[in-house]
């Protein structure tokens, strides 16, 4: 259930503020206009914020500089001991994933995460954006930024390009992970009454704003 790569962040925990700010050339793309892509999805919140796969605190971080109410919801111990660190003893991250995880306290009006929807493959992000349905009301959203590309040829062509480039570990990233396309994203959010709107952020991410349309 979106787990399986918890190994990777628990090494990671420690360089990963380094890694998004573009230290690593392989993914140096990936996280081109990082600082954007997190204040994009910040900006479109609303006032009280589910948060998944919270990392290192960066994007809670600019929820609540906005003022805005975040519960997050973080699998790796390591990323939620950083987080904590950065952000402060009580801000609410606790253990969960994409699919099981603590309702909070009180309703939400967005649902938000950067960089982690792709650890789900397509037949669980559909039931991730079935659940959330459940937690929204009509108006409210779910507002993701992930990799992901236009078609399966958009795909095939980026991984060539990356093993062109001698960037092996990007495109066996690609290959192993559950990277999809825009029209199956378009098919999940619509067959659970969501509306949704994509925003091309770099040659990688886009940002996914999907409105729910009922209840």
């Amino acid at each position: 259930m979106g787990r399986e790569f918890l190994d990777l962040f628990e090494e990671w925990a420690d360089s990963y503020d380094q890694f998004v700010e573009g230290y690593d050339e392989e993914y140096r793309e990936v996280f081109a206009n990082y600082d954007d892509i997190l204040n994009t999805v910040a900006d479109k919140a609303g006032n009280v914020v589910l948060e998944f796969g919270v990392g290192t605190g960066n994007l809670t971080k600019k929820l609540l500089e906005q003022g805005k109410t975040v519960y997050g919801i973080e699998p790796s111990e390591p990323m939620r001991k950083k987080a904590q660190e950065k952000l402060g003893a009580h801000v609410a991250i606790v253990d969960g994933d994409f699919l099981q995880f603590p309702l909070p306290p009180e309703p939400v009006d967005t649902i938000v995460s950067t960089y982690a929807f792709h650890h789900l493959t397509d037949e669980e992000k559909g039931e991730a954006i079935a659940k959330y349905g459940e937690l929204l009301k009509k108006g409210d959203k779910i507002v993701f930024a992930d990799t992901a590309f236009r078609d399966k040829q958009s795909f095939q062509r980026a991984v060539q390009e990356a093993r062109a480039r001698g960037f092996h570990n990007l495109a066996d990233d690609l290959e192993r992970e559950y990277y999809t396309t825009l029209d199956v994203l378009t098919k999940l959010f619509t067959e659970h009454g969501f509306s949704v709107t994509f925003t091309q952020k770099n040659a990688f991410v886009w940002v996914m704003e999907a409105v729910k349309q009922e209840k």
